[in-house]
């Protein structure tokens, strides 16, 4: 009996106590970040990998349209005192820069080169797993202080050193001569500069690695380079770019070997086979073998005796001492003059 009554008791307080009106509240409010937390870590995680030639491609293209940009520019100012323009290239590399980055980063744009390549900058540090997560492709762009930041490391960053560059070289800051403190602010600069470039470099090595920034400004700021759309084909064709590069490096070797190469000696491996030799020895007899032309000043090649221009003949043998003859590949060793007996020749040096 006694319990009974103790069990209608405490049941009674209980029914006549009901809990407070926000306590629902206040416990939803209590769990949701926990609940949120749960089912974000259930979501999963697509990795993505942004090909590094593009990334790389869209900086040369940035490079190139600012070259562009500069070289109207420069033909704008071209009838006013030359040189003018020159005393002010930081300035004007600068103020190109300052509009590529308004006209694109500042108003959520990708660049020139980002665009050609479908990418687009992306804040790192705000990537979260926010509802159904479909290309991994998602997050927002960068933040305004991110963008400010951007404008003044690759904008204002460059032209102060350009300048500063400048001024120290003007002002002989490396010179012996100098006071103590120039030359504390000369090496003070070639060993910022070496640091950026060893930073630079470990950068790119990591850069290789990962696929993740090409530049230190961009993992400073977080700002990663991602597809703009996961469906677009790649807009630029390299065909063109592939054969103007073949014909270039094929061009280069040709400047490279043909120095090199011998024409007289060329000429003379090259008669052998050739199908017309008694028309062109018997035709041009009289005629100078180098410049075919009828020598003004007649010089005699010994021992082979063959007619030679003398300037010509001079400046082949003062060319190569292992001189052969034009017409039938004799050694030179020595010349005379047309109709001087032979103990007037000219030794050859």
């Amino acid at each position: 009996m006694e319990r009974q009554q103790t069990l209608a008791s405490s049941s009674s307080s209980s029914s006549s106590s009901p809990p407070a009106e926000d306590a629902w509240v206040d416990s939803y409010l209590k769990l949701l970040p926990q609940w949120q937390s749960l089912t974000s870590s259930n979501q999963p995680v697509i990795p993505i990998a942004i090909s590094r030639v593009n990334q790389v491609d869209a900086g040369r293209l940035d490079i190139e349209m600012s070259a562009m940009l500069k070289e109207q520019m420069v033909k704008v100012f071209s009838l006013m005192k030359p040189g003018m323009l020159f005393q002010y290239e930081p300035e004007l590399d600068a103020f190109l820069q300052f509009l590529i980055w308004r006209f694109s980063i500042w108003v959520d744009k990708p660049t020139p080169g980002n665009g050609l390549m479908n990418l687009r900058y992306r804040d790192e540090r705000a990537i979260e797993a926010r509802g159904k997560v479909r290309t991994g492709l998602e997050g927002p762009g960068l933040t305004v202080s991110q963008k400010l930041w951007y404008c003044v490391a690759t904008v204002g960053g460059q032209y102060l050193w350009a300048r500063l560059q400048s001024f120290s070289a003007f002002r002989r800051w490396g010179d012996s001569d100098q006071r103590s403190l120039a030359r504390r602010g000369w090496f003070l600069l070639q060993r910022v500069e070496g640091l950026y470039r060893a930073a630079s470099f470990v950068n790119v090595l990591v850069f290789l690695y990962s696929g993740r920034y090409r530049s230190l400004i961009e993992r400073l700021l977080r700002a990663r380079l991602v597809y703009g759309s996961p469906n677009m084909n790649r807009a630029v064709s390299f065909e063109y770019m592939n054969r103007q590069l073949v014909w270039n490096e094929f061009s280069e070797m040709l400047l490279l070997l043909l120095p090199l190469l011998n024409s007289s000696s060329m000429k003379s491996f090259l008669r052998p086979f050739s199908k017309d030799k008694s028309s062109s020895s018997a035709g041009d007899e009289n005629l100078c073998p180098i410049c075919q032309a009828n020598p003004s000043i007649p010089f005699l090649a010994l021992p082979c005796q063959h007619r030679y221009c003398y300037y010509c003949l001079r400046t082949r043998c003062s060319a190569a001492p292992s001189f052969r003859c034009s017409r039938c590949n004799e050694p030179v060793v020595a010349m005379q003059r047309h109709g001087v007996p032979v103990d007037n020749l000219a030794q050859k040096q």
